[in-house]
């Protein structure tokens, strides 16, 4: 894949605003234009990847979307880990991570973990589905689609599935000497997320959505 740098989408005074990108990290400001196919756009500054489509990648974050979607909620149904010690053992799930502190100011954290780690998940997910779905198929974008998918990337930093994934797993190192510890159906189908998300960002190339949106508005 070739990289283009962002030099050559340097912003010039009389483009229109709508031409225009900034950096989301460096707030660089860009003329937003197409790479040529297999290439991509990249801020000079920071080096974040700005623009980067993939043929048919609407119908693979579709379907990666849809299985973060499954696994969110099969992962509800079963056990995440299994703690032995001392001849004593329990199972827990991932609703009762989730609930583990139900009183007094505490049940307000309990309800932020359970939507970071359930809720903004499937939210998001719901809304990359119904933003791309019309898209891909070539049909006309369904209502309120751009402001679904505005939706979509503001929940993003708030959608925590994987950060809970991974935050287990450090956890689960630092107690592994004091008690016998087995992994759930839930812990692996949390596993295989965190790699589906990761894989799914890094198809999803938000600037190709709002011009396939714009387009099909127009």
């Amino acid at each position: 894949m070739t990289t283009a740098t962002a030099s050559e989408y340097a912003a010039a005074p009389d483009v229109p605003i709508e031409d225009l990108m900034a950096c989301p990290h460096c707030d660089a400001l860009y003329v937003a234009r197409l790479p040529e196919p297999g290439g991509r756009a990249v801020c000079r500054d920071c080096h974040t990847v700005l623009i980067s489509p993939r043929r048919k990648a609407g119908a693979r974050i579709i379907a990666m979307t849809l299985a973060v979607m499954i696994l969110v909620i099969s992962a509800l149904f079963f056990p995440f880990l299994d703690i032995n010690a001392q001849g004593f053992g329990n199972s827990t799930s991932i609703l009762d991570a989730a609930s583990s502190f139900r009183s007094g100011y505490m049940t307000f954290l309990s309800i932020v973990v359970a939507a970071a780690i359930i809720v903004i998940p499937l939210v998001r997910t719901m809304l990359i589905v119904y933003v791309l779905t019309p898209v891909v198929f070539d049909f006309k974008p369904w209502p309120q689609a751009r402001r679904a998918f505005r939706l979509s990337q503001e929940l993003k930093p708030w959608a925590m599935a994987e950060i809970f994934a991974i935050g287990c797993a450090v956890a689960l190192v630092k107690v592994a000497d004091l008690a016998n510890i087995g992994f759930g159906p839930a812990f692996w189908m949390f596993a295989v997320l965190v790699i589906l998300v990761l894989v799914n960002d890094n198809y999803l190339c938000t600037w190709s959505v709002w011009k396939s949106l714009e387009l099909e508005e127009e």
